[in-house]
């Protein structure tokens, strides 16, 4: 009788080995606020970029590495602010953002700026001109759509945001 017990204790134990537990599927619902806060962040950094380098009367390439320097700086900024808050100490909050943001600041930067570079008369639009704030909101409702779902991908397979959503409270 014991020997039944035992065998049937490493044959569930066998079981559990081979498993693999399933995970929880994605929603878009998770997916789009990850891309929303990637966004925001990305969104600040990119018109304070092209408002700086215009302003100035910076030529479209200087303008354009100034926007997508301050896209990453201030979408890594916000999700530091984030796990720093929760507890995580700066050097590992780092680590984080590295890992949560920088294929989602990527794409959204690539999307972001290929529609600005290649819609007509975009780069050459003042502050002024409602073709620069237009083209500025499509790029950047077009960036959002394209990376919701690289950023769902991601967090299906624990990557990206996931690794941020155990220290959110």
């Amino acid at each position: 009788m014991e020997h039944e017990h035992q065998s049937h204790i490493d044959h569930s134990s066998h079981h559990s080995h081979h498993d693999h537990p399933a995970k929880a599927p994605v929603s878009w619902a998770m997916a789009a606020a990850a891309t929303l806060h990637c966004l925001t962040g990305c969104a600040i950094g990119e018109v304070l970029g092209m408002v700086v380098g215009t302003a100035l009367g910076w030529g479209n390439l200087p303008t354009m590495v100034l926007a997508i320097v301050l896209a990453f700086f201030f979408g890594y900024a916000l999700t530091l602010r984030g796990v720093l808050r929760a507890g995580l100490g700066f050097r590992a909050a780092v680590k984080v953002a590295l890992a949560a943001d920088t294929l989602s600041i990527a794409v959204m930067e690539l999307i972001d700026n290929g529609v600005l570079a290649l819609w007509p008369g975009a780069m050459d639009a003042h502050l002024t001109d409602g073709l620069f704030w237009g083209t500025l909101a499509i790029a950047l409702t077009l960036a959002f759509l394209f990376t919701t779902p690289v950023n769902r991908w991601m967090i299906g397979r624990g990557k990206g945001h996931a690794v941020v959503h155990q220290y959110h409270r």
